[in-house]
C-alpha cells in the first residue's frame, strides 16, 4: 500500500468541534480564531484509536507478570478483581484515561465490569470510547443472565451520552467463560439494540484445545455454528486461526483487533494479521489492560506489531509504517463502527487529532514520517492532544483532568486493594 504525501507547512481549522480545513497554510481562510495553537516542528495526525483495553485493570498494574495465562487470569487476577469496590474502578480508569491523553489515544474501546463508572471517567476527561459491560457465565447461569441484563442496560443507558462521545456495545467475556445459549441471547440482544459485541477469540492454545474437547470444534466453528459470528462482531486476539478459521471470519464481516505486545508478554504466540488483511478483514490495534501489557502506549503497540509481523512472517516489507499506522486510526475507526466521525484528519469529521513534537534528537533527520512515528517515536513525545475539538492536553500538561490527584488516588487503591 502507497504512502500519500504529508502537507508541509500544513494548517488545521476547526469549528463546532469538527475539522473545516486542512491543508498547507498559505491557504487557510481568513477568519478570526478564539484559540490558535503553534505546532512548529510538530506533525499532525489523527488521535490513536485503542480498539482492545481493560481500562481499570491500570490498578493491577505490575501486579501479576511473568505469569503463564492460566496461571495469571485464574490465580491472579480473577481474585484480585473479587475484591474490586466501585472506587478502584473509578481509579484505575482515570488512570488509564489520563496515560493515554497522555500518549496520543483518543479513542478507546472497553470492556469491563462497572463500565457505568467509566464512562463517568470517560465524560470528565474528555476522551471518546466505545463501552462494554463484561459478562461472564463460567458455569452459573443465573450469574450470566443477570451479567447480561445489566450489559444491555448499560448499553441502552450510555449510547451517545458523554456529548455523544460514548458509544456502547455487549461484551461477552469468551467461548469458554459464556454457555452456548447465553451467547445466543448476547447475539440477538446485540441485533435488537443495533450495537456491537466486543469479544475475545482465539486467545490461547488452552482455549483452543478446551474448546475443541468441549465442543469438538475450535472456537471459530462453534461461534459460527451459533449463529454469533457476524459484522457486529469485533474479536480481539485471533491468534491460533486455521486458514478455513481467516476465511470465516472474512466471510461474516468480524473486525478483528491485533494485541502484539500482551499476546507476546504471555507467551501466547503471534496472530497472522497479514492472512487476515488480505482477506479483507477490518484490523485494529489494541493494548489489552494494562495488567497484562503494562502500557496504553500505542506508540509502543504500533512498533511491536509491525516488528513481530515481519519476524512471523519472514519478510521485512510486512506491515509497512504506513500500513501499522493506517491500523492504529483509519482502520481502528471502522473496527469501533466510528469510521463516518474520526479516523482520518479530514474536512467533516470530529476534531480528534494529536501533535507529536518532532524537535528531539530520536525523530532526527526527518527521512519519512511514518517511518518515524511508528519506529522512532513514543507516547512522551505527543504535545497536544484535542477531542471533539476540546483541547486535552496543550505543551504537554493535561488539561482536563488533575494528574497528581489521579496517580495519588490509583496508588492509594492499589495498595489498599492488595491489603484486603
Amino acid at each position: 500500500m502507497n504512502a500519500p504525501a504529508w502537507i508541509k507547512n500544513g494548517a488545521l481549522a476547526v469549528k463546532n468541534g469538527r475539522i473545516f480545513f486542512v491543508g498547507n497554510s498559505a491557504l487557510v481562510p481568513r477568519m478570526k480564531a478564539e484559540r490558535t495553537i503553534g505546532a512548529r516542528g510538530m506533525v499532525a495526525l489523527p488521535g490513536l484509536i485503542n480498539c482492545h483495553t481493560h481500562v481499570p485493570m491500570a490498578v493491577f498494574r505490575g501486579l501479576a507478570d511473568d505469569e503463564p495465562l492460566d496461571v495469571w487470569l485464574r490465580e491472579r487476577i480473577w481474585p484480585s478483581e473479587a475484591k474490586l469496590r466501585l472506587g478502584d474502578v473509578e481509579a484505575g480508569a482515570g488512570l488509564g484515561c489520563l496515560e493515554m491523553i497522555r500518549s496520543g489515544t483518543t479513542c478507546f474501546g472497553d470492556m469491563y465490569f462497572h463500565e457505568d463508572v467509566v464512562a463517568e471517567v470517560v465524560r470528565k476527561c474528555g476522551l471518546r470510547a466505545v463501552l462494554a459491560e463484561g459478562i461472564v457465565e463460567a458455569g452459573n447461569k443465573a450469574i450470566g443472565e443477570k451479567m447480561l441484563d445489566r450489559s444491555v442496560k448499560f448499553a441502552k443507558h450510555f449510547e451517545g451520552c458523554a456529548d455523544g462521545r460514548t458509544s456502547t456495545m455487549l461484551a461477552p467475556h469468551a467461548a469458554y467463560s459464556c454457555s452456548p445459549e447465553l451467547l445466543r441471547r448476547v447475539s440477538e440482544a446485540a441485533s435488537k439494540l443495533g450495537v456491537g459485541v466486543h469479544v475475545h477469540l482465539a486467545e490461547s492454545k488452552t482455549s483452543f484445545s478446551e474448546c475443541k474437547k468441549k465442543h469438538g470444534v475450535d472456537e471459530v466453528r462453534f461461534l459460527d455454528g451459533l449463529g454469533f459470528l457476524n459484522d457486529r462482531v469485533v474479536a480481539a486476539h485471533c491468534i491460533d486461526l486455521s486458514s478455513e478459521d481467516r476465511l470465516m471470519l472474512s466471510r461474516r464481516g468480524v473486525k478483528v483487533v491485533y494485541v502484539p505486545v500482551s499476546n507476546m508478554k504471555l507467551g501466547l504466540g503471534a496472530a497472522k494479521m497479514k492472512d487476515l488483511v488480505d482477506l479483507d478483514v477490518n484490523v485494529g490495534l489494541g493494548t489489552d489492560g494494562a495488567a497484562s501489557n503494562n502500557s496504553l502506549d500505542m506508540f509502543e503497540t504500533m512498533k511491536f506489531g509491525a516488528l513481530l509481523q515481519k519476524l512471523v512472517y519472514g519478510d521485512a516489507a510486512v506491515f509497512s509504517a504506513y500500513e501499522v499506522l493506517r491500523l492504529a486510526t483509519v482502520s481502528g475507526a471502522r473496527v469501533l463502527g466510528l469510521e463516518q466521525e474520526v479516523g482520518t484528519l479530514e474536512v467533516g469529521k470530529k476534531a480528534d487529532l494529536i501533535l507529536v513534537d518532532f524537535s528531539k534528537p530520536h525523530l532526527q533527520p526527518l527521512h519519512n514520517v511514518y517511518s518515524s512515528l511508528v519506529y522512532s517515536a513514543c507516547g512522551s513525545d505527543v504535545d497536544t492532544v484535542v477531542v471533539d475539538g476540546k483541547v486535552l492536553m496543550e505543551n504537554g500538561k493535561v488539561l482536563s483532568l488533575d494528574e497528581q490527584a489521579v496517580m495519588e488516588k490509583a496508588d492509594k487503591c492499589a495498595a489498599d486493594l492488595l491489603a484486603r
